[in-house]
């Protein structure tokens, strides 16, 4: 089994900073692709930023010049640093890990979630 915790939503102003990460443990032989989703009230989930096993982040329109992804490999971890924040970055942000086992298939694993709030 896999587990992945994320952490480091919050309340910030707008202009303000906010890093999230999201952990990994578990039955792990390999990460592949690891990205970041957000879910604001009344809408769909959309995809915010991916990262491949060789570090190429690629990123949404909406996001492009004020989010970072980056990832560390020895940790498991993918982190999202997010400047310049505005009030319709607001959602809650999931992390997205897809992994490959010792044994077994190949799998996508959502994090639970972690609310971030852009309010003055």
């Amino acid at each position: 089994q896999v587990q992945l915790v994320e952490s480091g939503g919050g309340l910030v102003q707008p202009g303000g900073s906010l890093r999230l990460s999201c952990a990994a443990s578990g039955s792990i032989f390999r990460i592949n692709v690891m990205a970041w989703y957000r879910q604001a009230p009344g809408k769909e989930r959309e995809l915010v930023a991916t990262i491949t096993s060789d570090g190429s982040g690629n990123y949404a329109n909406s996001v492009k010049g004020r989010f970072t992804i980056s990832r560390e490999n020895a940790k498991n971890t993918v982190v999202l640093q997010m400047n310049s924040l505005r009030p319709e970055d607001t959602a809650i942000y999931y992390c997205n890990v897809d992994i490959s086992p010792p044994l077994g298939v190949r799998r996508v694993y959502w994090g639970q979630g972690t609310q971030v709030t852009v309010s003055s």
